[in-house]
């Protein structure tokens, strides 16, 4: 075979380091690039100044209680490890103890006091302590108290031929909103202006028919995802790889059509030159990569379908106890002090 010419062999290189090509059978070089030697002819050892230089974090959409950035020059461990760190070890307080002095609702005493614990409790957990292990009691300083008591009752003002259970009776929906804060301790002096109460008003956590009540004091303590899914500050926290569509020659006419349907809508165009209906890429952010255009034998050798492999899009939607954008700065100190940790280790072993 003739030798292939360095510069075609050093752009074939380039395409295996920086993208992930995706294949109609299958994914090709996903495996990790970035350690010296992997590659002759290329410097990849470990350099801070060339690091800081292609890092950068750009934030695309921060509303409420989502937000989507992009981090840029990274390796796949280290984005996974701040995924894994939203999900499962940043701390939020959430109900640990229920004591149930009235239940008798449908709703048996255990399932009560799970639903109660999934409820997000919008109290800024850096404020707290962990409680320590086999401390019955809470203090101020690692415990919010919250009472749930509510009794359902017949409204006697009721029309008679009446079905509907809002007009017949009082009470009968045990909402989030009927938690109250009771105060532990000197709370009072400690928060003067605190707001806890559960992220959401309307979470329905039972009903209720008439002569039928809950009343039950619930303890909430600090703690992580690791131990409890009820602890974790966030719905999701995902990232993807930035898409790269590329055509590998002109796409025109019917054709062109025929792509445009087989991409999520807005990533690629269709423009009229010279009379002539010609794709284009527009956004291949948009895309989602269902590989439908693998299916059509006229296209599917006339587009290559690859992810930037260090480019990563991470969305994270909180669960409103802290905002999107804390709980990433949070995510980050933890890993900081993970990396903290290991080096006191490593000075501290006495080397053999």
């Amino acid at each position: 075979a003739p030798p292939i010419a360095p510069m075609a062999a050093r752009r074939s290189t380039d395409e295996m380091r920086d993208r992930v090509v995706l294949g109609e059978f299958g994914v090709r070089n996903v495996h990790t690039t970035d350690f010296p030697g992997n590659y002759p002819g290329y410097e990849d050892a470990w350099d801070q100044r060339r690091f800081e230089e292609a890092f950068r974090v750009d934030v695309i959409r921060e509303e409420e209680d989502t937000l989507e950035f992009d981090m840029v020059g990274i390796d796949a461990a280290i984005a996974n490890a701040f995924r894994r760190i939203l999900l499962a070890e940043v701390p939020t307080m959430a109900v640990e103890k229920v004591f149930v002095y009235n239940n008798t609702s449908i709703v048996q005493d255990e399932i009560l006091a799970h639903r109660l614990g999934l409820i997000p409790i919008r109290a800024d957990p850096r404020l707290f302590e962990y409680r320590n292990q086999g401390d019955q009691e809470g203090t101020e300083i690692d415990t919010l108290q919250f009472q749930l008591k509510i009794k359902c009752k017949r409204n006697p003002q009721a029309a008679k031929e009446s079905s509907d259970p809002d007009e017949l009776y009082f009470n009968h929906k045990v909402y989030s909103k009927h938690m109250t804060w009771v105060p532990l301790g000197n709370q009072t002096d400690l928060f003067p202006d605190a707001d806890f109460r559960p992220v959401h008003n309307d979470i329905l956590i039972a009903l209720l028919r008439p002569g039928q009540e809950i009343d039950v004091l619930m303890h909430c303590v600090k703690g992580i995802g690791k131990d409890h899914a009820k602890f974790s500050p966030v719905a999701t926290a995902s990232y993807r790889l930035l898409p790269d569509i590329t055509l590998l020659q002109p796409i025109e006419d019917e054709a062109a059509e025929t792509l445009q349907k087989c991409f999520s809508p807005g990533v690629i165009e269709i423009q009229n030159i010279n009379g002539k209906k010609v794709a284009r890429v527009a956004n291949a952010r948009l895309d989602t990569f269902s590989r439908e255009v693998f299916r059509h034998k006229g296209l599917k050798n006339l587009v290559r379908l690859a992810r930037v492999r260090n480019h990563y899009i991470f969305s994270v939607e909180s669960t409103g106890i802290l905002p999107p954008d804390v709980l990433v700065s949070e995510a980050i100190k933890i890993l900081m002090g993970k990396c903290q940790r290991f080096l006191n280790e490593l000075d501290s072993v006495p080397m053999e």
